[in-house]
């Protein structure tokens, strides 16, 4: 029976470095994005359903660049680093949504998201289907150590984000805002607190 073939440790380090600084742009992305609210408090109102959406993306980036640890155990491919870095690359993409360069043709971040929210659902929902190829990728005893939870989350993200493409009312936005942000902490917090 032949061997695997020995991972090389420094073809991660190599990947992590690219993925590390598409990641870093994202969070500081959206940390830049939330000083701007104190710097200049009367400039833009803030919008709850925004903010909280901020706070999700934070959680799920910081989430997402500790997921992609287990990546150090996977014989890696160019087309395996492609899509590490496309799929970190679309996190990048999320952030830059949230806040944007300028919003000279909107009212105000309500404005704004809610006239942009099936973009920014849409990717959100590519995000999860990146997410399941991911996990794929780390092999099946990962899969399955995460679980059925794993897959209900996922139906969930997706169910809900459809529906917020489709639903204006701000109540749901801001519920289904606060679910996720809630559900995806305690989710990284249940699996996560330990590198093993």
């Amino acid at each position: 029976m032949d061997q695997a073939p020995a991972i090389d440790p420094n073809i991660f380090t190599h990947v992590r470095t690219v993925i590390s600084i598409i990641v870093g742009l994202s969070i500081g992305r959206l940390l830049t994005g939330l000083a701007r609210f104190v710097q200049h408090p009367r400039q833009q109102k803030i919008y709850p359903v925004h903010l909280v959406w901020t706070f999700f993306m934070l959680v799920y980036v910081i989430h997402f660049w500790w997921w992609e640890f287990r990546l150090a155990t996977v014989q890696w491919t160019f087309v395996l680093y492609c899509f590490a870095a496309f799929y970190a690359s679309v996190f990048f993409f999320l952030c830059t949504m949230l806040f944007p360069d300028t919003m000279y043709e909107y009212k105000g971040f309500s404005d704004y998201f809610m006239s942009r929210r099936a973009w920014f659902f849409g990717i959100l929902i590519g995000t999860f289907l990146l997410d399941i190829i991911d996990t794929f990728i780390k092999g099946p005893a990962y899969v399955q150590s995460l679980g059925p939870e794993y897959w209900v989350r996922m139906v969930f993200y997706v169910i809900a984000s459809i529906l917020a493409i489709l639903i204006q009312n701000q109540r749901f936005q801001l519920a289904y805002a606060a679910v996720a942000l809630v559900y995806e902490i305690a989710w990284a917090l249940s699996l996560y607190d330990t590198l093993v």
